[in-house]
């Protein structure tokens, strides 16, 4: 799956759950969302196909092992501070990523393509497209996958719309406080002053 496909289909998971609750997604929540939708590949491919550090574009961060870990992880963090919906957020991104990722081969009943699921205890799965950016890229054309991705795009921007499109006014304000910051420590280094510490909450 593509990572607009990733971005739709946890924006569509997560906008459910927290709806289930009476509830609508919160602007950071859905920016910590969009992270963790995108977080696997951001980790494996990088290391898997340009520095050959990992097996594979689909190895350690794909696992359900790394997945239980960073989570747990994340989970004890924050425990006890109002960041757990981040955290929840995250985490549900990460999820529909890895799981979306093998729905092809699910559909198909390849499932030996599924072993990176639980990767390093299985070997991981052989690809038949070379594992670089540039292949894959060559290979993208309408097919019907692609068509369920787009259909899938549609329905999460129209859910986001209906939920008041949580998260862009949040990146409108991070965006005016990151010009501020950079204006205060270019005006505090002009006139030798030290750099004051930031103050903004968002």
């Amino acid at each position: 799956m593509w990572p607009w496909g990733h971005a739709a289909v946890g924006y569509l998971v997560y906008s459910l759950v927290v709806r289930s609750r009476g509830e609508t997604p919160g602007g950071l929540a859905v920016l910590a969302l969009g992270v963790g939708t995108q977080f696997p590949d951001l980790v494996d491919k990088p290391f898997g196909w340009t520095l050959g550090i990992l097996p594979g574009g689909r190895s350690l961060a794909h696992s359900l092992l790394t997945f239980a870990l960073v989570t747990a992880v994340l989970v004890y963090i924050t425990r006890r501070s109002r960041h757990r919906r981040l955290t929840f957020a995250f985490s549900v991104g990460y999820l529909t990523h890895t799981l979306s990722d093998g729905l092809a081969a699910a559909v198909d009943g390849a499932y030996g393509e599924l072993s990176y699921l639980l990767w390093p205890l299985l070997p991981m799965p052989a690809y038949e497209t070379e594992q670089t950016f540039v292949a894959h890229f060559a290979q993208l054309s309408l097919d019907s996958w692609l068509a369920v991705e787009g259909g899938l795009i549609v329905l999460a921007i129209v859910l986001w719309q209906l939920d008041g499109r949580p998260g862009l006014a949040t990146v409108r304000r991070l965006s005016a406080l990151s010009v501020r910051r950079v204006r205060q420590i270019v005006s505090q280094s002009r006139q030798g002053l030290p750099i004051s510490p930031v103050r903004d909450s968002i």
